[in-house]
């Protein structure tokens, strides 16, 4: 690295440095203050690296740029930062449905983005989350107690599976299936990765518009003659969206605009989408990848 190079990676690191600084004033009241000021330095990953893109049909497609991230000179600072906000924080403070829900769902897809970034092979991007894993278990990343939130290590698993999906927010009341349509694990195959954090006061509307929006995207869910193609999700947590809308078919007629409930009636039949594990990378989306 040059004088001029480090001259230049010393001022990006203390600008972002007092940009975060700045962010975590006293948060004013209300839990959306609070949330955003939790996961100031994700936004940022968010704002400089994550780019949305609108489909036909109101679908939505979104990708993260690993390398990009990589390439920054403060992704090192934003990513220990909100590591340490998270350490720091204890859950049991969270003592609302919305504000619950948001912090966990950002948590899940912050560690997930994390994940990437902290974990290079050979210092070259992995191709898939499964290189994370072996044959016998190429899932593994998921089930490993790697992420530290309030000094206790949890898995991904755990914070999709057992908290935002299990037994505890159950009985509260507090289990959203649509929350199937938020976290996002790194993979062209998953509803997108949005722009912006979780916030408590928007969540139901941003939830329901995820949900809406995946449906409407080919990649998610297409009707090819009479055979209504979904994502595997929906076969995965079948359950789930019985528990929500008595039936597969129930929680999509719900959530899906008209347009979606003229394919649901066609389609006499359900086939599920073979899921794409490919990284989540500009590159591995068509519709991204047109544009360079």
């Amino acid at each position: 690295m040059t004088a001029l190079q480090r001259s230049i990676h010393t001022l990006a690191m203390l600008i972002a440095m007092a940009t975060i600084m700045l962010g975590l004033a006293p948060a004013a009241q209300g839990s959306d203050d609070a949330m955003q000021t939790r996961y100031a330095p994700f936004q940022q990953l968010l704002s400089r690296h994550l780019r949305e893109k609108d489909l036909p049909d109101d679908g939505l497609s979104s990708a993260f740029d690993y390398q990009a991230a990589l390439d920054a000179a403060d992704t090192r600072f934003l990513l220990d930062r909100q590591k340490q906000l998270l350490a720091d924080f204890e859950p049991a403070a969270l003592t609302t449905r919305d504000e619950a829900i948001a912090f966990w769902i950002n948590a899940y897809n912050f560690f997930m983005v994390a994940q990437i970034l902290d974990n290079t092979q050979r210092e070259q991007l992995v191709d898939s989350v499964r290189d994370y894993g072996n044959l016998f278990n190429p899932y593994r990343v998921f089930q490993q107690k790697l992420f530290d939130i309030g000094g206790r290590k949890y898995s991904l698993d755990e914070m999709e599976k057992d908290i935002l999906l299990g037994e505890d927010f159950a009985a509260r009341g507090w289990k959203d299936a649509r929350v199937h349509f938020a976290v996002n694990c790194a993979s062209v195959g998953c509803p997108p990765l949005r722009e912006h954090v979780y916030l408590a006061s928007k969540l139901d509307d941003v939830l329901t518009e995820n949900t809406r929006r995946a449906l409407n995207t080919p990649r998610h869910l297409h009707l090819d003659g009479t055979t209504l193609h979904l994502t595997s999700l929906f076969d995965w947590y079948e359950s789930d969206y019985v528990e929500a809308e008595g039936s597969v078919r129930g929680f999509i007629s719900a959530y899906g605009d008209a347009r979606i409930r003229q394919q649901l009636d066609r389609g006499a039949r359900i086939a599920f989408i073979g899921y794409d594990w490919d990284l989540n990378a500009p590159k591995n989306f068509p519709e991204f990848s047109a544009d360079r």
